[in-house]
């Protein structure tokens, strides 16, 4: 996976949760499949699979192109996140941030994932 994606901020696990802290309407986007959400995820993140979308979908859970939104998946060997992170640069969001670690990184740093 690259190491950034144009237009977007990566982050890391402690800064995910700086950004949580920081802005009270920050969406977290968990673009992994639906089953791998069910099993455990970031406290507060909704489920949008980068298979699932388009500029419906991703309006529909962050219906201002200005609000930060934050995407990951399960890590540096997942793409879906890039996939979900080029797509909202793309269709004109302009606060979008990539946790490139995703749920390894997560988990590593010890942090809880949430059913």
């Amino acid at each position: 996976m690259p190491d950034s994606i144009p237009g977007t901020t990566r982050v890391s696990a402690e800064e995910v949760i700086g950004l949580v802290e920081k802005h009270d309407d920050l969406v977290i986007v968990d673009a992994r499949k639906r089953s791998d959400f069910a099993k455990g995820h970031i406290d507060g993140a909704v489920s949008l699979p980068d298979t699932e979308t388009t500029p419906e979908s991703l309006a529909a859970v962050v219906p201002n192109k200005d609000t930060p939104v934050l995407f990951y998946c399960n890590g540096v060997k997942c793409g879906r996140s890039v996939t979900s992170a080029k797509l909202a640069i793309k269709w004109g969001y302009r606060k979008v941030y990539w946790f490139r670690g995703g749920v390894e990184e997560w988990m590593e740093k010890g942090y809880p994932l949430v059913k």
